[in-house]
């Protein structure tokens, strides 16, 4: 079965990180993957997306619009600008925490990204929006935002990987020291979705 994956947010949040461990904990599982990343921007602030494809018969680490599976969204707006990528009937797990962009910070324009969590949840059936301010702080630090994210998306289903797939990546790909953190993140969705 093959998936196409749209992961996107801002610099800083992880999300070159998340699509490395999805991709990871594929090739594990001996699945055919491809990854590209737009990475130029990740300054922080700036617009991140990585699109990834697993399953037989790929040919190109681009995900055509109108064909993604799933799009996790770090950040709202920008899971929106990201919705021509999706397939009807396709899932989106977002973050409902709002990171203000560059342009509405020089040009003073007001955004607390209520309106685009608004605009998913009228337009978009299967969605999971994650209160990932709370959880973070509930799990103790604002840096598994992309784990916690990647958990949503295992225990939705939607991703076609379990929880024990990304823990082996996590283990794989991270320092000892933040192991059991990224692993309470990895699981902290499973009681909500």
């Amino acid at each position: 079965m093959n998936k196409n994956i749209v992961l996107c947010g801002v610099g800083g949040q992880g999300t070159v990180l998340a699509s490395k461990l999805i991709a990871a904990a594929a090739m594990k599982k001996d699945i055919p993957v491809m990854s590209a990343e737009t990475i130029g921007m990740a300054q922080r602030g700036g617009s991140v997306f990585s699109h990834i494809r697993m399953g037989e018969g790929l040919y190109s680490p681009m995900i055509a619009k109108g064909t993604a599976d799933i799009i996790i969204g770090f950040e709202p707006g920008e899971a929106v600008r990201q919705l021509p990528y999706l397939k009807p009937g396709g899932q989106v797990i977002v973050s409902r925490r709002a990171i203000m962009p560059v342009t509405a910070t020089l040009s003073g324009t007001p955004y607390s990204g209520d309106e685009m969590t608004a605009y998913l949840e009228e337009h978009i059936p299967h969605l999971l929006a994650v209160d990932t301010a709370r959880a973070c702080q509930e799990i103790g630090s604002p840096k598994v935002l992309n784990i916690l994210l990647l958990g949503a998306a295992i225990h939705s289903g939607a991703l076609g990987l379990t929880e024990e797939d990304l823990k082996e990546a996590i283990r794989e790909r991270l320092p000892e020291r933040f192991h059991e953190l990224n692993f309470r993140a990895l699981s902290y969705v499973r009681s909500q979705v």
